[in-house]
């Protein structure tokens, strides 16, 4: 099972600063729980997001001394992964792709031609880093924004992006518009179409709907899950209402209900829950 938090993706659409030693402190709790993975922060354009323009400021607080998490910042350009990339701590960039234009232009001023061509020049500059290019499928699941969306164009779209050396995917569903059917069927058939690859779900769901689609994605082969702590978070850049993450809580919730390995330390978890109720004050 591989769980990755993403404070990033939580703490990314509030408007009221959260002061940098926070923020190290909150992550530096979650280093000792036992996350795969934690999406600590981003090199973007503190104009675009000026929450996460202290992300280089948090790094240099982190201790990393006695962990074995890894750490993931996002990246919406060229130049943010070669900014990255001179950090030794960071093992990951994940890259916000997506099959629908509108997306695109909102998130990161792009379309689907312009980002696959981003991402493999991404790819050549972090594979020499010795570092992994992850890629953040949004709108995997459907589209509200009226482009064309079908299974048989996801698929079309991640085929490209194994040829040009993505071994890791998480598939987003950003504005939680996919139902429980529309997720198990879709993340089964890109399974299969695609062995080689590692599948990932990051979740955007209310807490009524948590379960049934942790349920769904699990059972279709679904063991790799983004999390945030209290469901906090939401895609800033969508034009459209947030919708919280998948909150880390119900996640293990489902794990222990069902008997399943939960890979988190408890104790150091509800000491990052506390701590994230500090952070979360703001707004």
């Amino acid at each position: 099972m591989r769980i990755v938090a993403t404070p990033r993706d939580a703490m990314q659409g509030k408007k009221t600063f959260i002061p940098t030693k926070l923020k190290a402190e909150y992550i530096n709790c979650l280093l000792k729980v036992g996350f795969d993975t934690i999406d600590f922060g981003s090199f973007v354009s503190p104009k675009a997001i000026p929450q996460l323009s202290d992300t280089v400021e948090v790094l240099k607080m982190l201790d990393l001394s006695d962990t074995n998490t890894k750490l993931l910042a996002i990246v919406g350009n060229l130049k943010g992964a070669q900014i990255g990339s001179s950090f030794d701590e960071i093992s990951y960039f994940g890259y916000p792709f997506s099959i629908s234009n509108t997306f695109l232009k909102l998130n990161i001023n792009s379309n689907v031609d312009g980002a696959l061509g981003t991402i493999s020049e991404m790819q050549n500059l972090v594979s020499k880093s010795n570092k992994e290019l992850v890629i953040y499928f949004s709108m995997a699941f459907g589209n509200p924004y009226g482009d064309e969306h079908s299974d048989e164009l996801v698929i079309k779209a991640i085929e490209k992006l194994q040829n040009i050396g993505i071994k890791t995917i998480s598939l987003a569903d950003t504005l939680g518009v996919g139902d429980n059917t529309v997720i198990a069927n879709s993340f089964s058939q890109i399974k299969k179409e695609f062995p080689k690859i590692e599948l990932g779900m990051h979740l955007h769901v209310s807490l009524e709907e948590a379960n049934g689609k942790i349920d769904a994605a699990f059972k279709a082969g679904c063991r790799y899950f983004d999390v945030a702590m209290l469901g906090m978070g939401g895609c800033p850049m969508s034009a459209h209402s947030m919708v919280g993450n998948l909150s880390t809580e119900q996640l293990m919730e489902y794990l222990e209900y069902n008997n399943l390995e939960v890979p988190l330390k408890k104790e150091k978890l509800e000491d990052a829950v506390m701590k994230a109720m500090q952070v979360f004050q703001f707004d």
